[in-house]
């Protein structure tokens, strides 16, 4: 009896965790990158004083942080690996395809000025069409502000069907 309650509380937790909503975020107005798995973790991307870069990870109960960037200790070497057999490109752009499209974008806001006024001309009519459609909101201005705000999601069972459809 023991294995059996045992075995159903494992089987919903992983029915759980494939449920769990799996965002990406980017926001270049507010300089947030970061990646959230349900109210479970939390990985950012920030900047640092010290350090040109950091990776913020938040779960449940702690914080910890990455310096993607710092040197490695020089005692400790690489080893190589060998490839073996050839890397199919066009496979693994079409999987990677198709991950990409089983997220779904919640927000995408684009407000951006090149700099030259001829250019934002020639944008805004794409822009205003591409606005009409309904996919995000897409502005051009000429006050030198380049604002982007992306926010994708998923779920952990779609991106598995994703992999097993392909």
């Amino acid at each position: 009896m023991l294995w059996f309650v045992l075995g159903i509380l494992l089987f919903s937790l992983v029915l759980y965790l494939l449920f769990l909503p799996l965002e990406i975020a980017i926001n270049i107005a507010k300089n947030e990158y970061y990646v959230r798995i349900g109210g479970l973790a939390k990985v950012a991307l920030e900047g640092h004083e010290k350090e040109f870069l950091r990776i913020k990870l938040n779960t449940l109960f702690s914080k910890f942080y990455f310096y993607p960037l710092r040197k490695r200790k020089s005692g400790a070497k690489k080893v190589e690996k060998k490839r073996v057999g050839k890397v199919n490109f066009r496979s693994n752009f079409k999987k990677g395809l198709k991950i990409l499209k089983s997220f779904e974008i919640k927000k995408l806001i684009i407000d951006i000025d090149t700099g030259n006024c001829i250019q934002n001309a020639k944008l805004y009519p794409a822009f205003a069409l591409l606005d009409h459609y309904n996919t995000g909101t897409f502005r051009v201005n000429f006050e030198g502000r380049v604002h982007m705000i992306l926010h994708l999601q998923s779920r952990p069972v779609n991106i598995l069907k994703s992999f097993i459809n392909i």
